[in-house]
C-alpha cells in the first residue's frame, strides 16, 4: 500500500460492525498491554467498544462483519465514500465467514424456527469486497491484535504493509508441535495463510483456515494427503466450507 500522506499528527479512525459477533473489535479493545500507546497514535472518531463519541469524519475505516441486509449495503457504501482507507478485518469481513453457511439454505429454512412467519430482512451473505472496494484485508477469527496494530502503525508511518505468504504449518513447526495429521485429524494448516502463530494447532485443535488460503498453496497435494491418510472427505468438505475461504478447493474436491 502506498503512503497516503495524512497531514495531521493523529490518524482519524472509525471502526464499524456489520453481521458479526464483534469479537475482532473486542480483540483490539482488550489489548491492555499496548492499548494506551496505540490509541495515542489515533484520533478515535467512531469505535463503539472504546468510546461513546460518534463522528463522521475519519481517514481509516475498520470494517468487521459480512453483509446480509440491504440497509448494511447502504451504510457500507457511505463509510467507503468517507474513508481514505477501508480495511476489512476478520474472517467475516474478508470471506463472509461462518455467516456464509446461511447461503446453503433457503431464507425460509434459516429463519423459520426462530422467527416463524414474521418477515425478516435478509440477503445472501457477502464479504465486504463484494460490495465496495477494500484497500487492505486482515483475516482471522478473531484477528491478531498484534497484526492489526502493526498494520495500522505501518499505514500511519508510510511503511510497507504485508501479510505472511507461507502457510500455518511453518509457524506450527516453529512451535515444535506434533502434526495433527499424525494424530489422525484433518488440519487446514498446510493450505492456510500464517500470521496467527499457529495458536489452534498449538492447543491441539485443528486449523479451520480462518485466515484464508496461503499463497501458492498446492491444493491437489493437500487433497491427496487427506486421501492417503484415509481421513473423511465429508469432514474435509465441512472444514473447507466453514469460513467460506476455500471455495475453489472445496468445489474441486470431488
Amino acid at each position: 500500500m502506498q503512503h497516503l500522506g495524512f497531514s495531521h499528527s493523529k490518524l482519524k479512525i472509525g471502526s464499524f460492525d456489520f453481521t458479526c459477533c464483534e469479537g475482532c473489535q473486542l480483540q483490539l479493545a482488550n489489548r491492555e498491554s499496548s492499548l494506551v500507546e496505540f490509541l495515542d497514535l489515533l484520533d478515535i472518531r467512531n469505535f463503539r467498544e472504546i468510546s461513546s463519541e460518534r463522528h463522521d469524519d475519519y481517514d481509516i475505516a475498520l470494517v468487521e462483519g459480512s453483509i446480509s441486509r440491504e440497509d448494511e449495503v447502504q451504510r457500507l457504501k457511505a463509510i467507503r465514500n468517507q474513508a481514505k482507507v477501508l480495511i476489512a478485518y476478520g474472517s467475516c469481513a474478508c470471506f463472509g465467514g461462518i455467516n456464509s453457511l446461511k447461503n446453503s439454505f433457503t431464507t425460509e429454512q434459516c429463519v423459520r424456527d426462530v422467527y416463524g412467519d414474521s418477515h425478516v430482512d435478509t440477503l445472501p451473505v457477502r464479504r465486504i469486497s463484494d460490495v465496495v472496494n477494500v484497500d487492505f484485508s486482515i483475516p482471522g477469527c478473531p484477528v491478531s491484535k498484534e497484526e492489526v496494530e502493526h498494520i495500522i502503525v505501518s499505514i500511519a508511518t508510510g511503511a510497507m504493509v504485508s501479510l505472511p505468504k507461507y502457510p500455518v504449518c511453518v509457524e506450527c513447526k516453529q512451535q515444535l508441535n506434533t502434526c495433527l495429521f499424525d494424530l489422525g485429524e484433518i488440519c487446514l494448516g498446510p493450505i492456510t495463510r500464517a500470521g496467527c502463530k499457529a495458536v489452534c494447532p498449538t492447543g491441539k485443535t485443528a486449523c479451520l483456515g480462518c485466515r484464508g488460503p496461503a499463497e501458492d498453496l498446492n491444493g491437489a497435494s493437500f487433497l491427496q494427503l487427506v486421501a492417503d491418510r484415509g481421513l473423511s472427505m465429508d469432514e474435509l468438505d465441512e472444514k473447507l466450507r466453514f469460513y467460506n475461504c476455500f471455495e475453489d478447493l472445496s468445489n474441486g474436491k470431488s
